[in-house]
């Protein structure tokens, strides 16, 4: 689908994000120029990290957007064969539900794909959705088999009080709509928990879940977790772009493990680490024993990164950004 030249000119929204920093990453390796929107193009904690990568200083090129401000996207995507949409509020604790997850997400997706749907360089458009907008239903049980053909229930989030379900369940049906009504190519890439070493100098929510094991927290989740690389999550978005036979949806989720498991494997990577012994419940951070298919994602030909590599680097990570000393 890409080629050389223009056809090499993409856009990443929320640039500055853990999976899009990895993305932009990933982009510039296989020569693409890059114009990444951020929320203040003028804030080094949200531009270095990105400046420094290797190709930035030919390649990259930095624009300052909101989602919620019309149009802020429009000078962004012109000129761009591929659009990737990462640009979301990842937040489970809120005041104000409306203002602080549902708008930005739903909202900031439809003024993005109305600045695309007036390109007509644009091939796709890869949003990155999540697996909250899949398993957020009360019929989920340890005998699920779970596929791309699942859809969160808007309902159930709502009377759960599941927000940032309910955010990228909104935000993702309404992209479909959009999408479908006015002939954008749009693919999903709905990623379960997202590890692996971090790029940015701040640490994320999914990310700060491993930090908070290996940094002296008394015990670990008593739950099971969808685990993924980050460096996967970022090679399926372009190669969901870059293969002309892609198409839908996609649930990324390299495996799923109980939390118990991850703190063995700690162990035996980092033997000096004092590690919790015991589990406590946690539903935010977790989820049940059932199986995810991969069949579909399998077929973009991704190499998935093993557990223990994702868990090593992203601990060896945290000794680089001076998180932890051991």
């Amino acid at each position: 689908m890409s080629g050389p030249g223009e056809d090499k000119v993409v856009c990443v929204t929320g640039a500055s994000g853990y999976i899009a920093s990895w993305l932009v990453k990933q982009l510039l390796g296989r020569g693409y120029t890059v114009k990444a929107s951020v929320r203040d193009a003028n804030d080094p904690r949200k531009t270095e990290h990105l400046t420094s990568l290797d190709g930035a200083k030919e390649r990259l090129k930095l624009f300052q957007a909101n989602l919620l401000d019309d149009g802020s996207f429009d000078e962004i995507v012109q000129g761009c064969t591929g659009v990737f949409h990462t640009a979301s509020p990842v937040i489970f604790s809120v005041s104000d539900p409306k203002k602080e997850l549902l708008d930005p997400a739903v909202k900031g997706t439809l003024n993005l794909l109305q600045s695309c749907a007036k390109v007509s360089s644009i091939r796709r458009v890869i949003l990155t959705s999540s697996t909250a907008a899949v398993l957020a239903k009360p019929e989920l049980n340890k005998d699920s088999f779970v596929d791309e053909s699942w859809f969160s229930n808007p309902s159930y989030c709502e009377e759960q009080k599941m927000w940032y379900q309910l955010s990228k369940t909104l935000a993702e049906d309404a992209a479909w709509k959009f999408s479908k009504e006015h002939g954008i190519d749009m693919v999903s890439i709905n990623p379960g928990w997202v590890f692996g070493p971090i790029l940015q100098p701040s640490i994320n929510l999914s990310a700060g879940l491993v930090l908070d094991v290996v940094n002296g927290a008394q015990s670990f989740p008593d739950a099971c977790v969808g685990w993924i690389d980050v460096r996967d999550v970022a090679c399926a978005h372009i190669h969901a772009f870059e293969i002309p036979s892609a198409n839908g949806r996609y649930c990324v989720v390299g495996k799923n493990v109980h939390w118990s498991e991850i703190v063995k494997i700690l162990r035996q990577l980092f033997p000096t680490l004092q590690l919790p012994n015991k589990g406590s419940p946690n539903s935010t951070f977790g989820m049940g024993e059932f199986e995810v298919s991969m069949e579909k994602t399998e077929g973009l030909g991704i190499n998935f990164i093993p557990l223990e590599v994702s868990l090593k680097d992203t601990v060896e990570s945290f000794k680089e950004k001076n998180f932890i000393t051991f």
